[in-house]
């Protein structure tokens, strides 16, 4: 794994000649299932070359998500449906306020290694928060992006973006969800991510004071998704 020491070489992910990455968004919540058959089937079109990449960057209802390392212990209280899926990670909390970015990418053309797949998401997400003014840091141990928050004491940090993933054929799917504005009291009601220490919380761009639009946030994502995996 990439880790905060190392020089993440951004040629890595870089895709060959080939056809741009189509970006999609939705202006309206879109429900979860919905939401996973066009993916599948997105990918499974990449893989077959009858399709180009795809980042679809949407909203969902309130819903809890829980990935492969998924522990039932975990949702504390049932307050929104639960959805289990295939992708990599534990259990998480998407709704409106939060960009869910799905990335349907071949890596085939890019780079067959998920660790430094992951690390180039990670990287994406610490450039983005970089143009509002927010240090975003990756920890090895931990998956996502955290904020240092010494306001709440040592050694405290807060998440501000998930990343969880899955591969079939080599295409990606599923993706990150970043924190613009969300209901963060929403994330009361499970152990986010299998995290427990308390010094480790979630915040958002709002919580650090940034009151930044959803449109501001998916153009910065399209700038610096290019200057990582290519435009």
């Amino acid at each position: 794994m990439i880790n905060s020491r190392q020089t993440l070489d951004l040629k890595l992910f870089a895709a060959s000649p080939g056809e741009p990455v189509d970006w999609r968004r939705s202006d309206q919540p879109v429900p979860y299932p919905e939401a996973v058959d066009v993916m599948e089937r997105r990918a499974a079109a990449i893989a077959s070359s009858e399709a180009a990449e795809q980042v679809w960057l949407l909203e969902h209802p309130p819903l809890y998500t829980s990935g492969t390392s998924g522990r039932e212990a975990d949702l504390v209280k049932a307050r929104f449906p639960l959805f289990s899926t295939g992708r990599g990670g534990q259990i998480t909390y998407h709704g409106p306020g939060q960009r869910i970015a799905y990335v349907m990418l071949d890596l085939k053309r890019r780079r067959p290694d998920v660790r430094e797949f992951i690390a180039c998401l990670e990287e994406w997400i610490i450039r983005t928060l970089d143009a509002f003014g927010v240090k975003g840091e990756r920890r090895e141990e931990r998956v996502g992006v955290w904020v240092a928050r010494p306001d709440k004491g040592p050694g405290h940090e807060d998440k501000i973006a998930a990343i969880g993933v899955r591969l079939r054929r080599w295409v990606s799917f599923h993706g990150v969800s970043l924190n613009v504005d969300p209901d963060l009291s929403h994330f009361a009601d499970i152990v986010p991510c299998g995290v427990i220490d308390p010094r480790y919380g979630v915040t958002s761009l709002a919580d650090l004071g940034l009151r930044v639009g959803l449109t501001d946030v998916d153009e910065t994502l399209k700038q610096t998704f290019g200057e990582v995996f290519g435009f």
